[in-house]
């Protein structure tokens, strides 16, 4: 598929960055990618694996030529890798990023580069997994890509910025900034925010010893676990530049568990049936949509070795 863009500067290695580099060399014929990482040790191992076409050595080298800059950094390292490359990126370059917090996002991009043209996007992808050896080039198909490019974003950016996303094999909408927020409040980042807590929990119990948790995780828990295994970096800073969304999300989820609560306590079985089966439905529904794998245990493969 040919694209609008022929150099494309991914900056920062991890998950994201790293299957952004892969993808777009797998899928996109001809395109030049330059990887950079502000960690050396980072930097070492994309080019050691061959993540990039080139893995550049400073920020300069990195958006040289570039005509499309894609930041895969921490949404609170976001101004600081933007500010590193400001004074050398292309008058005509695109700037796009991959972070799941859009207000904050445009504010700190703007910011550290007035005057360049700024196309937020999310890829609604990834795995718990985090570094430049947990990248593949097929991460984002079949997935979601959320744009929130700003009222006076440049029309043919965001078609091109689209174009790029799609070429990676995802589905692109567009959304307004503080609505991704809200939206991606309720069905990412509270959840985290639930499993962390769930998790942290269960290993502070006085009555439940630590190889007891580990030995006896039934499948709910032990699926909070792989959301609780996330990048804590990333983690953090999503709770802190989304906190207004957050903190709402949390309110309602609040009110909602205190009238299971009190259903429990009440011994109504009625009400507690009546939540599970609508619950059931919006399982159903992702099902339907392709976003999620309808075999049982979620299409684990339990190999011979898996077998105890």
């Amino acid at each position: 598929m040919s694209l609008p863009f022929a150099r494309i500067a991914v900056i920062g290695l991890g998950l994201l960055g790293g299957s952004v580099a892969l993808a777009a060399r797998a899928r996109v014929p001809g395109v030049v990618v330059t990887g950079y990482d502000a960690d050396p040790a980072v930097r070492a191992r994309a080019a050691q694996i061959g993540l990039a076409t080139t893995i550049a050595q400073s920020p300069a080298e990195a958006v040289a030529d570039a005509d499309l800059v894609v930041f895969c950094v921490p949404v609170g390292a976001m101004a600081a890798a933007a500010a590193a490359v400001a004074p050398y990126l292309p008058a005509a370059c695109v700037v796009s990023d991959v972070g799941s917090s859009k207000a904050s996002v445009l504010k700190a991009l703007g910011e550290a580069l007035p005057g360049a043209t700024i196309v937020p996007a999310h890829p609604v992808a990834g795995t718990e997994q985090s570094g430049p050896d947990a990248g593949f080039a097929t991460l984002f198909v079949g997935r979601w890509c959320i744009l929130t490019p700003p009222d006076d974003a440049d029309p043919a950016a965001v078609t091109a910025v689209s174009a790029f996303w799609e070429a990676l094999g995802a589905k692109v909408e567009m959304m307004d900034a503080a609505h991704h927020d809200l939206v991606l409040a309720v069905t990412s980042h509270l959840p985290h925010l639930i499993a962390y807590t769930i998790v942290g929990t269960a290993s502070d119990l006085e009555e439940v010893t630590q190889s007891e948790v580990i030995k006896y995780s039934a499948g709910g828990f032990r699926d909070f676990t792989r959301i609780a295994a996330s990048d804590p970096t990333m983690w953090r800073d999503v709770f802190l530049h989304n906190r207004d969304a957050v903190l709402t999300m949390l309110q309602v989820f609040t009110e909602d568990l205190t009238e299971l609560q009190k259903a429990i306590r009440k011994g109504d079985g009625a009400a507690l049936f009546d939540h599970f089966t609508r619950t059931r439905a919006i399982r159903r529904s992702i099902i339907a949509m392709g976003q999620d794998d309808a075999r049982p245990d979620f299409g684990r493969d339990h190999g011979v070795a898996d077998q105890p």
